[in-house]
């Protein structure tokens, strides 16, 4: 059974505009406060669904892992209650691990993704 694809959760614009310009941006997820760097934006079975790395805030087990390849964070953004700028010094950040032609496990169909050989440009 293949899931349908609807219209993106109001919150994609913002999340978009904040990746394709690789600005750090804050989200409220599951009452958790989160400094991410959106790297990917797609669908996993019919939802939105945002791949991104987190830099600073909490987790849902607490405090960000030491590790930096182990940050990653697959946030449904129908979820996401509430998002705003960062701060304009946060950096934007990523971590090794990160491959564009298939944002690990959380994204079925890309909608639009970081592209690491071209700071500038998102796919």
């Amino acid at each position: 059974m293949t899931a349908t694809i609807g219209p993106p959760p109001t919150a994609w614009t913002l999340l978009e505009a904040a990746l394709r310009a690789r600005q750090p941006i804050l989200v409220s997820y599951h009452g958790h406060q989160r400094l991410v760097c959106p790297h990917a934006l797609g669908w996993k079975a019919g939802r939105a669904m945002l791949l991104a790395y987190q830099t600073g805030g909490y987790t849902t087990t607490g405090a960000l892992p030491a590790d930096p390849r182990h940050r990653w964070r697959c946030l449904h953004v129908d979820q996401i209650d509430h998002l705003s700028p960062a701060d304009p010094t946060s950096a934007w950040e990523t971590a090794d691990n990160y491959n564009p032609t298939r944002p690990f496990p959380a994204i079925d169909k890309t909608a639009v993704a970081i592209t690491p050989d071209d700071p500038s440009h998102a796919s």
